[in-house]
């Protein structure tokens, strides 16, 4: 699907039973049925990343005084920029000017436009093709990496799988079988990057399997399960609550969110 309400609209009808959706939006799901949705396992770190074309971006502290373009205003690139920013004593829209675009197209329009060393943040796989299309671009800044140096205890999360609760009940072993069939899987596509690229190639997902073979050791495709899953999400989930308590549903999530842990 497209858009990510798509799923999350049959998960809550109980047409689908497992989905991957984004981190907050499983969150938002779990008030909007009152627990009936919990989270089985981290599949996505984050896919955010500083780009320029330019020599001086080293550290966050470097982006003092510059302008970035991005996308994302609203929701969780804004969020986590902004609270990298924050923990590297930098203000948004004070130490550093943040230019948003409605999407990564205009991003790249705007960088080619613009005079001198223009910086922004794409996720992947957008900054691979961007990559393709822009001489001298290249990845300064790990968003994943900063959030780790300035949260150890959370992480930056883009994607996680999640079960309607009365199904887990009901059926445990298919969700445990599902979840260990989905660890052999996302080991196989990091451990198979050429042989995996083709298949997002074949689906549709990304046009080229080019991009999709150079993209895919930045996309942090990832599995993680249990207490570690709990202590990343519920840490990235008070992040997030802290600047919109609706991005994340209104509420943090209790216990009985996390399946397994």
């Amino acid at each position: 699907y497209g858009a990510a309400d798509e799923v999350s609209t049959q998960l809550v009808k109980g047409e689908v039973d497992i989905a991957l959706v984004p981190c907050n939006l499983a969150s938002v799901l779990y008030n909007k049925t009152e627990g009936a949705v919990q989270v089985a396992a981290v599949n996505t770190l984050g896919v955010l990343y500083i780009v320029t074309t330019g020599e001086d971006i080293q550290s966050v502290a470097d982006l003092a005084g510059k302008t970035i373009y991005s996308t994302g205003k609203g929701t969780t690139p804004e969020y986590a920029l902004n609270y990298v920013l924050r923990q590297n004593g930098l203000e948004p829209g004070v130490d550093v000017t943040i230019e948003y675009k409605s999407e990564a197209t205009e991003v790249l329009a705007a960088m080619q436009l613009s005079s001198g060393y223009p910086i922004a943040m794409l996720p992947q796989p957008y900054v691979t093709t961007a990559q393709m299309q822009m001489e001298n671009l290249k990845v300064a800044l790990d968003l994943t990496e900063e959030w780790d140096k300035v949260s150890p205890d959370s992480a930056l999360i883009t994607g996680v799988a999640v079960v309607r609760k009365e199904f887990a009940e009901q059926y445990p072993g298919a969700v445990e079988t599902f979840l260990e069939e989905y660890k052999t899987s996302v080991d196989w596509v990091n451990g198979n990057t050429e042989a995996a690229a083709q298949l997002v190639a074949d689906y549709g997902i990304v046009p080229k399997a080019a991009v999709a073979e150079k993209a895919l050791p930045a996309c942090n495709i990832t599995y993680i399960d249990g207490k570690e899953m709990k202590e990343k999400i519920a840490g990235y989930l008070a992040v997030l609550h802290g600047q919109d308590p609706a991005a994340v549903g209104g509420a943090l999530p209790g216990d009985d969110f996390y399946y397994g842990a």
